[in-house]
Parts: C-alpha cells; structure tokens; sequence
C-alpha cells in the first residue's frame, strides 16, 4: 500500500486492523475506496432481503451486524465502487458522493475452462433428455426459485423431456415431487466442475425475487452460461435487463406464463438454443472480457499508469537517512539536491530507511515532506556492516517504489545499510543510475578509512593485505570488495564531491571519463559577518565533536599548550539538542576561556559564526569535501585546515586560511594558531576575497540535473 497511488478495500468490514490501514492510506494523501458487489451494507434493505428467512437466528444476526461493519468501512472510505448501476445509488444513499461502477468482469481461469469445455464437446446422450441446469450454492436462494417454480414445473408437466439439474442446496416446493427422478440433486463442486456442468446442461436458469436487494445483484448467472454458449432465461432484475437482449441473446421471463413458454420454446428447437447461445458468447466476450472492462469502465476512473510524455526528468535519490531523520553531511547534501532538483522542474521522489515503528512490523513507510514523496525502508540504528551490503527486503521495497514511480535515472547517495540489491535491481529493470562518491564506503569497510585507533589510513590504491592488518580474522574482505566494485562499476556516471576525492577513486581502477567532480554547495550567510573588534579576545571555533580522526585531541593538546589568555575556544557539542551532554572540559588546564554551544541549523547557523573569528579544521583524514569549511569561508570566518582532502581545496595558504599537514602532530596545528594570536588585528576587518568561487547549492543542483540527464536514455 505504501508504494500505491489507488487503494481499494474489498468487500471488508470496518474492524479495527481495517480502520487501521484507512487511516494509514488517508496519513500519505490517498482518498481509499471501498468495493462491493452485493448489497450488505445496507441494514435496512438487507433486512428485506426474504432468502434470510432460510437461515438461522444466530446466522441472521451475524449478517445484519455484520452490515453496520461494511457501511461503516464504506463511510470511512468515502468513496465506492459498485459493479451494478442500483448497488451505486444505493451507496450514494449512505451519503457517499464520488461513487463509480466497475462491472464484475470474466477472469482468466474462467475464459479458459470455458475453451477448454467447448473444444472438448458435448458427450453424446443416452436418451434425448433436455437438461435444465440451476447453480444454487446455498440454501438461501429458496425464495428467488419460487419465481420460477410455477412456469417450471407447468413445462415439464407439458414436455416430458425436460430434467432439472440442481447443483448445492436447495428445498424445492412440493409440486415437484411428482416428477420423481426427472429432478436431479448434484452435490457442491469446484468450480470447474460446477461449469463442466452448466457445459453438459440445454438451458441454464437464474430465477429472482423482485427485490432491490437483487436489482443490486450482478448477472454473474447469465455470464456462465453465455460464455458456454448455454441459452438462459432470466428474471427481469436491473442487470439482466442491462445485457439480455429477449430473443436475441437470452430470455427475461417475469411470471408463470412466462417461464412456461419460454422453456417449452428452447426445449423444443434445438437451432433456437444454439442460436440463443452463440450470440450470447459473443455478446458477452465483446463486454465483458477483462480488457473490456479495463479499458472501458476501469480506465475512465483509473487512467492507466503510463506516464505521459514529458520533458520532466523523472529523478529517484536513495539515502540512508532523510528529513526528519537527518543525520550527516551527506543526508544534507541528498535533502539539497533534492529540494533544488524539485525547483528546476524535475520530479523528484526519495527512497531511504526509517527507525522501525512496531506498528508497521517490517512494512515499507511513506509520507511526503516539502512537496516530495519519500519511501522509508525499516532500519535498526545498528547497522551491521556485513550483513547491510545485502538487504532483501530493503530491495524488495525498493523496487517497489521504482514500479511505482517510474524514474529516468536512479541517484544514489550514501547507502550503507540499504543494501547493494537497489543497484542490481536498476539493472534488471532497466533504470540507469548514478552514485555520488561521498566517502570511502565503497573502498573501505571503515567508511571513511580511519583505523581502529582513530588514525587515518594513507593508502591510495586499496591493498587487502593493509586492510586484512586492520580488521584482523575479518575473512569477508575480498567478497566485499568484488561486490561493491563489480556493482560501482555498472554505474552510468559516478560524482565525487572533490578533485582529492575523484582521484582516490581513479586510483583504485575507475576510468576518469566515468569519475565526474559535483562540488557540494552549502548554506549561505543571510546575515553579514560581524568582524572581529579591536583590542578584544580571538575567538576559536571547533564543530568535530570528540573523535580523534576530527582533531579533537590535537586542540585539546594545542590549547593547553598556549601561553596566551587572550582567546576563546567555542566548542560544538552535538548531543546537546538531544538532551545530554557529552563534552566534559572542566579538567582542561587552560589560560583562555572555553564555552560549549549546541549543534548550529539554519536558524542558528549565522549566529554560531558569528561567534567565531577563526574556524580550527585539524581533520585527521582526507575528507571527501570540507562543509564547515565552506560555510566559515562564505562568512568571512578564516581557517585553519589539515591537507591534502577535500577539506583544503578552497583554501589559499595566507590569502583566507592556514593549511597545515595531516601528520597527526600538533605542532603545525600549534604555531598557526600562534600566529594568528600575535597578530590579531589581521582579522579586525578581514574579508575572503575568493568568496565568489564557492559553490551554491543551486549551481551544484543545475550541474547534477545535467549529469543526472546525460545518462538518460
């Protein structure tokens, strides 16, 4: 239901797990219907309905309260489908507005045991009986066979080859004991066995009470028999008058006189019961075979799924995380793209995961947030780095989506957990798709190449041997790698976010023509940097949170280490908007002041600069791109940077930053903050002069709808 654009109950009671699943289709915009092709949703003219009488109290009573339930779900609805033109007005009784009439149609296993019981012919009979047959199934149809009763019984009174075949139950009136064996009772069948009969049979019969309760029936009767060539006689209920033609296709007898001579006319003339018959196969085949009913009454209301023709690219993004649940800079990146995609004319839908809801057991999830629809697959936070390379079920909903979609191009972000099967499955459906590079998961088990003991791992073309040193007894690691390269290599276009980045990935095999750089745009300042003032303390930033690979030691260390008091060190903490803390810096022995603020987001993202003259980056590893980085650059904030990665490529030694080597010391880290406090008044009213080669959100936007097209076929 999750990945549907139509939801249809059928025929199901306003219970509480049905309730359920029409509020969840209602949460993600879908208006359900409810269907039917019988009228018991009406407690009152299902109450007339005289073939009750046959049953039980108790039985009685669980079909009238059984009633209340269908016009409940029907109203929870709020909108019907009714196979028969009364059962529709009778819904739009109930108050029920947008209700439309879907004809019950042959299927498949019908059409065929038919050609199956015509090819195979009528076996010759041992006498020149002429078989009425009548297909009762249960006992509450006594009192529709009294309409026939009289006319029947008077015509077999007055030809005395006619035989009444009766197949399930039924209490006949006692006028037709006198006819001894000429009145045959055939015990229940499956129902290519109840059709083998009707096939064997001269003259098939669907007698109705007059009632509303059968004018809402379908003419499901005069549909088996027509579809075996079986002449029929019918009462005048609303849908046999629709489709019998007097005469012609069939019969309407409507009182005794009437059921007599019809039924003594068709006994009687055996090229009347053919005639009768061939043109009612044809009738019937022309109306209501399956492609009939599709293209003539399903498709008026629900047009086929086609897309049409457009010049909209159609645009799927899958990231592990989305909004709400934003995690990471590449989560952002993904949300960006997404939402500037959006504006440059591109329809746009998301597949991602979502923190599992016991409610939803393992269902897919979806919902739309700002205009896109997004799709989540259930995830533990805990994502085992083995078993997440494979996801069945992740791809199964997937593929889902994709079906239901229908994307140009598939782009792939950050996908650890999801699974690699999302990107076989775009080969098996024939969906080109493109992946943007945005750390080392694809090379390195470890993500973003930091070892066990926080420091970074310097290779450049991947050597197993090395990584077999850092993951001791893991036995995967060559599996892992045929899987993650063979599949990276079926990509139509793969985006790293650097030049650093690109060429680690060229050094590990991938053809250059097939690596593009999309440089990551950012938030941009909405306010003016307030510049340092004259004659008051340096003020540090640092947003890494405590991981060694992000430096965190090498500032405490560096920071410890200054003679001058002259500054202020604002530190970022995370956790903080989570409720808790998880920086402690009351035992650092400093000269200076320390302050710890909450993780910055767009509201509060120009006053955290703000607060800051200088930016400390002292990352430990060869960063894919440098995203506080480029936001401290944009707001005139200088930097202070590890190199080479990605995180030093907009910085200018001297001229908007300091770059400093990752070697792991902190040394370099120590004397260009040193510098930078012997010489304050640099940053009094310091402004980046090369500001204007950053990249916008929207320009990288327009570059990846170029690259995302280009792969289209």
């Amino acid at each position: 239901m999750q990945t549907s654009w139509e939801v249809i109950f059928y025929r199901t009671p306003a219970v509480s797990v049905i309730q359920t699943l029409i509020r969840e289709a209602k949460r993600f915009g879908i208006a359900p219907w409810w269907e039917v092709d019988d009228l018991i949703f009406d407690l009152e003219l299902y109450g007339q309905n005289s073939n009750l009488l046959s049953l039980s109290k108790a039985e009685q009573e669980g079909l009238l309260e059984g009633a209340k339930l269908y016009r409940e779900c029907l109203q929870l609805c709020g909108r019907g489908i009714a196979s028969t033109r009364v059962l529709g007005e009778i819904m739009q009784r109930a108050g029920i507005k947008d209700v439309c009439i879907i004809e019950n149609a042959f299927d498949g296993e019908t059409l065929r045991i038919a050609d199956q019981l015509l090819g195979a012919g009528n076996l010759p009979r041992k006498n020149d009986d002429i078989v009425i047959v009548y297909g009762s199934g249960t006992r509450t149809h006594d009192q529709d066979f009294v309409e026939c009763a009289a006319g029947l019984a008077a015509a077999m009174d007055a030809e005395p080859r006619l035989v009444l075949q009766i197949i399930g139950e039924l209490t006949l009136p006692d006028e037709f004991q006198r006819f001894g064996s000429r009145v045959e009772y055939l015990e229940g069948r499956d129902y290519a066995g109840y059709m083998a009969v009707l096939a064997a049979a001269d003259i098939a019969i669907a007698p109705l009470e007059p009632s509303i309760f059968n004018d809402a029936k379908s003419n499901i009767k005069f549909l088996e028999a027509a579809i075996l060539q079986l002449p029929a006689v019918c009462s005048p209920s609303d849908t046999f008058r629709v489709v019998v033609e007097d005469n012609k296709n069939g019969f309407l007898a409507k009182d005794e006189t009437g059921w007599r001579d019809t039924l003594l006319a068709l006994a009687r003339d055996e090229a009347l019961r053919e005639r009768i018959g061939r043109q009612a196969r044809q009738d019937v085949l022309l109306r209501y075979r399956p492609e009939a009913i599709a293209q003539q009454q399903v498709a008026t209301q629900f047009p086929s799924p086609e897309r049409r023709k457009t010049d909209r690219l159609r645009v799927m993004a899958v990231n592990i995380f989305f909004k709400p649940r934003s995690f990471g800079g590449a989560t952002l990146v993904a949300e960006e793209m997404a939402t500037h995609l959006s504006a440059l004319e591109t329809d746009v839908a998301i597949f991602t995961s979502y923190e599992q809801i016991p409610e939803l057991f393992s269902s897919s999830l979806r919902y739309e947030i700002e205009g896109l629809p997004v799709v989540g697959s259930p995830l533990s936070t805990h994502i085992d780095p083995i078993a997440g390379l494979d996801n069945p079920r992740c791809t199964a909903q997937f593929i889902s989506w994709v079906k239901a979609f229908r994307p140009d191009v598939v782009h792939f972000h950050s996908i650890q957990g999801l699974g690699l099967g999302m990107l076989q499955a775009c080969l098996e459906e024939g969906v080109p798709f493109v992946v943007t590079l945005h750390d080392a998961w694809w090379l390195c088990e470890r993500q973003f190449m930091v070892k066990p003991n926080g420091r970074y791992c310097f290779q450049r073309h991947i050597d197993l041997k090395v990584c077999g040193a850092c993951l001791p007894g893991a036995m995967h690691l060559k599996v892992r790698q045929d899987m993650m390269l063979s599949m990276l290599k079926e990509a139509s276009l793969l985006l790293a976010p650097s030049e650093s980045h690109r060429a680690l990935y060229l050094a590990n095999g991938f053809a250059p023509e097939l690596v593009k750089v999309n440089r990551n745009g950012f938030s941009w300042p909405k306010v003016a940097h307030k510049p340092h003032q004259p004659k008051t303390p340096l003020r540090f930033g640092f947003v890494g949170g405590q991981e060694a690979v992000k430096g965190f030691p090498l500032v405490r260390e560096v920071f410890e280490g200054l003679e001058s008091a002259d500054w202020e060190l604002v530190l970022i903490d995370n956790t903080l908007n989570l409720g808790f803390a998880s920086m402690d810096v009351s035992g650092w022995k400093v000269k200076g002041r320390i302050t710890i603020q909450p993780a910055y987001g767009d509201a509060t993202r120009d006053a955290f600069f703000n607060s800051i003259d200088v930016l400390l980056f002292p990352s430990q590893w060869m960063e894919s791109y440098g995203l506080t980085v480029r936001e401290a650059l944009a707001r005139d904030v200088w930097v202070i940077s590890t190199a080479p990665g990605g995180q030093a490529e907009d910085i200018v030694d001297g001229v908007n930053g300091n770059l400093i080597p990752l070697d792991g010391r902190p040394e370099p880290l120590k004397t260009a903050v040193e510098g930078i406090l012997a010489r304050p008044d640099m940053l009094d009213s310091y402004v980046n002069p090369m500001k204007g080669d950053l990249p916008k959100f929207r320009g990288q936007a327009e570059e990846l709808k170029q690259f995302l097209q280009s792969v289209v076929h």
